[in-house]
């Protein structure tokens, strides 16, 4: 069985890194291709990188743009493959916690108990998320952000680098909390909020 990672990019070499660790002593090597149209031919971290048509076999989208995340899984889905959840294992998921199909934890993210991520979540390293907090369907977890217990990440949704979310507060679809910004009141659906307390942004 192949593992393709779509998106030959930062976040696609940091995502084979956690499937390298993941890999016990004495395991046989999986195959691992990449998937890039821009880069398909090349070869990255030694792998060959391949058109997305091509792939055949199980998936993970590594690319962080939720809009694109949800193009490309929509696309290799209907083709009939599927969507494989990968796991440093010096992450943390704490007991009674859910992580849907195609999602990616990196090394030293820390999901507390009683969580559910949708599918195709990233949770990227450092990163920590509280106690009976739901993300949604493509969420995205910036490196250092902070999840407080019970918030609600709607679907497509990211939050910046070092980034907080205070507790029990939620933020749309589609919105983007900006890096370093305190988040302390909802956030509606498609809404850019920067700044210590979070504002809309009006760029």
């Amino acid at each position: 069985m192949t593992l393709y990672i779509v998106g030959a990019g930062g976040f696609g070499r940091e995502t084979y890194d956690a499937v390298l660790a993941a890999r016990a002593d004495g395991e046989p090597a999986e195959p691992v291709v990449f998937c890039d149209h821009a880069r398909a031919g090349e070869k990255v971290r030694g792998l060959p990188v391949v058109h997305p048509d091509e792939a055949d076999d199980d998936f993970v989208v590594a690319i962080a743009d939720p809009g694109v995340r949800a193009r490309l899984t929509a696309e290799l889905e209907e083709r009939g493959l599927t969507p494989r959840t990968v796991v440093h294992p010096r992450a943390v998921v704490g007991p009674e916690t859910t992580v849907g199909a195609g999602s990616v934890i990196l090394a030293l993210a820390h999901v507390s108990s009683s969580c559910e991520l949708g599918r195709h979540v990233q949770v990227n390293y450092n990163a920590t998320v509280g106690h009976d907090a739901q993300l949604a369907d493509f969420a995205t977890v910036f490196p250092g952000a902070n999840i407080a217990g019970a918030v609600h990440l709607g679907a497509g949704s990211t939050i910046g680098s070092n980034a907080c979310v205070l507790q029990g507060l939620a933020v749309g679809e589609r919105a983007f909390v900006g890096a370093g910004a305190v988040v302390t009141r909802d956030v509606a659906a498609a809404t850019v909020v920067v700044g210590v307390p979070a504002r809309p942004h009006r760029g």
